[in-house]
C-alpha cells in the first residue's frame, strides 16, 4: 500500500458520465522503496483488464515564469530522470523491446482537454514534466538545472506509469497540478502540507475537465 499522506491506495470501480472507469485513488512512488515493477503493476493490471485511456494527475513543482500556484498544466511532454527505466529486463509482450516516445501524451486528448477548458473558462497550461526521484523537493540549483534542460514542471510520479501504458498501447492524458514555484531569484521554502492544500484547491476544476472528456469519450 502507498505510504504517503494523502494517498489513501484504494482501488475504485465505477461509472463516470455513464462510462465504466477504474480509479487509483493514490499511488506507488519510487522513492517509498518500491520497484519499477512495483510502481507501475497497477498500469499492467489496467491494461489487462482491458483499459484503453489512462489519465494521470500529479502535483508539480512549477519552474516556468509564466505559471501562478494552482494553475493545471497539461502535460506535453516529459524527460525521464528516474535512475532505473520502467521498461528494464525482460520485454513484456505488450508492446515492442524499443517503443518510440514522439507521442507519449495523446495529442487527441490534449486538443479535446484544451477545448472544454476553453468552455468552461478554465485557464490551462501546457509544459514538459520532468521526473525525477525525489522524495526531497528541489534545491534552487536543481530547479533552474531542469528548466535549462527544457522542463516547465517537476515532480516524483507518473512518469514511469505513462512509460508503461504507452508501451501497452494505452491513450494517456496527464494534468500537473503547479503546487509550488522554484528556479527563480527568491528561493521559496515548501512542505508537504502547503502542495497538499493547493492540490486540493485546484482539484475540482481539473475533474471538471476530466469527467466532461469521459463523457464525451
Amino acid at each position: 500500500m502507498s505510504t504517503v499522506e494523502g494517498h489513501s491506495g484504494k482501488l475504485i470501480f465505477g461509472k463516470l458520465g455513464g462510462v465504466d472507469i477504474l480509479a487509483m485513488q493514490g499511488r506507488f512512488h519510487f522513492y517509498e522503496g518500491y520497484s519499477m515493477k512495483e510502481v507501475t503493476f497497477p498500469v499492467r493490471v489496467m491494461y489487462e483488464l482491458g483499459i484503453k485511456t489512462l489519465f494521470v494527475s500529479n502535483a508539480a513543482g512549477g519552474m516556468n515564469p509564466a505559471f501562478k500556484i494552482g494553475d493545471l498544466m497539461i502535460i506535453t511532454d516529459h524527460i525521464n530522470l528516474f535512475p532505473e527505466h520502467p521498461l528494464r529486463g525482460k520485454n513484456f509482450p505488450t508492446g515492442p523491446r524499443f517503443p518510440d516516445m514522439h507521442e507519449t501524451y495523446d495529442l487527441g486528448l490534449i486538443k479535446e482537454a484544451s477545448s472544454i477548458a476553453k468552455e468552461k473558462k478554465i485557464r490551462v497550461t501546457y509544459g514538459v514534466y520532468v521526473g525525477v526521484q525525489g522524495p526531497t523537493f528541489e534545491t534552487p540549483a536543481e530547479y533552474k538545472m531542469y528548466r535549462m534542460l527544457g522542463g516547465d514542471a517537476v515532480g516524483m510520479s507518473t512518469v514511469p506509469e505513462v512509460i508503461v501504458a504507452h508501451h501497452c498501447g494505452i491513450r494517456t492524458f496527464g494534468v500537473s497540478v503547479i503546487t509550488d514555484l522554484g528556479g527563480f531569484d527568491t528561493p521559496v521554502e515548501v512542505s508537504h502540507e502547503e502542495v497538499q492544500e493547493a492540490a486540493n484547491k485546484a482539484q475540482p476544476l481539473m475533474t471538471e475537465i476530466m469527467r466532461e472528456m469521459i463523457k464525451r469519450s
